[in-house]
């Protein structure tokens, strides 16, 4: 599909700690509306550290990042629900409420992050969960689904405000390879309705089969294949 210019994410000069340590310094790179890209390097290399800071979970000190309209920089935690409002976040572990049903699992987040019409809440949960390929769990506990259902619950909940885009931190990691594959073109979908996408991966083949942008963590620096050639060696 064809790219605006326009920026959802524009990172300048930064550098990305870890607690004390620094993981990766002075990076600069931008990921347009509606780009697919994923985010490779050997396990400690920085990828989860880089999209915490994305998201706002790992403060950052020296640099500038701004993501879908919000400086990152010194950001205030009363600001951060206005950022989560237009992103979206997967997450390995799933990380949903396991006594509540799927539906109280996405009601939860809606209600957090604003929503009130309980009819169009209703509504949008549906439109969610069809979406995904889920539409009729939503009575369903997390537990009576399998790994690959609870993986699009996970999207469903992320997609609930039509985000700007997806940071997807190993969104198959637990999950076989077939059930991986089905989660890897749902993505792809969300994608080509305009849905930018930032997915860290090891998985190669992922790479190989559905070609995009490659973002590499390195040695504590950023190497894009937009503007270098690199083997994607290493990623594990």
């Amino acid at each position: 599909m064809s790219f605006s210019n326009e920026p959802v994410v524009n990172v300048a000069n930064a550098t990305i700690f870890q607690d004390h340590a620094t993981v990766l310094s002075e990076i600069d790179f931008q990921i347009t509306k509606g780009e697919f890209v994923y985010l490779v390097g050997r396990t400690g290399s920085g990828k989860s550290s880089l999209l915490k800071t994305l998201y706002g979970d790992l403060p950052l000190r020296l640099g500038d990042i701004t993501v879908v309209g919000h400086g990152i920089r010194d950001i205030k935690s009363s600001e951060i629900p206005f950022l989560r409002r237009k992103i979206g976040i997967i997450f390995q572990a799933f990380e949903l409420f396991y006594d509540r049903s799927v539906a109280e699992n996405l009601f939860f987040v809606m209600k957090a992050t604003g929503w009130k019409d309980k009819a169009k809440m209703k509504s949008r949960l549906a439109e969610v969960l069809m979406r995904v390929g889920l539409g009729a769990v939503s009575s369903k506990m997390p537990h009576q689904l399998s790994g690959g259902e609870q993986q699009r619950v996970v999207i469903a909940r992320a997609l609930i405000n039509e985000p700007q885009i997806l940071f997807a931190d190993e969104p198959t990691g637990n999950l076989d390879p077939e059930v991986s594959e089905g989660i890897m073109k749902l993505f792809l979908e969300i994608n080509k309705s305009g849905t930018a996408v930032v997915m860290a991966t090891h998985n190669h083949h992922f790479i190989e089969q559905f070609p995009a942008r490659v973002l590499k963590c390195e040695n504590g620096k950023i190497k894009d294949s937009s503007k270098e050639e690199f083997e994607l060696t290493g990623i594990y």
